[in-house]
């Protein structure tokens, strides 16, 4: 399975809590931090309820 890499962008300061609750669980807790995961469907789908605030790019 290919990799990507999930770099989060914007601040989750006055987001609902789902969505804090969806970067935690992708790893990501500090604007700026990166993440390598498996292009899995549960992944994308997590990266897309929150792609307004990470950058995805293939790894």
């Amino acid at each position: 399975m290919k990799k990507i890499k999930i770099t989060l962008v914007k601040s989750p300061i006055d987001r609902p809590e789902r969505q804090k609750a969806t970067l935690r669980a992708l790893g990501l807790n500090k604007t700026n931090s990166s993440k390598e995961v498996e292009a899995t469907p549960q992944i994308l789908g997590m990266v897309r309820k929150v792609e307004h605030m990470v950058k995805v790019e293939e790894a």
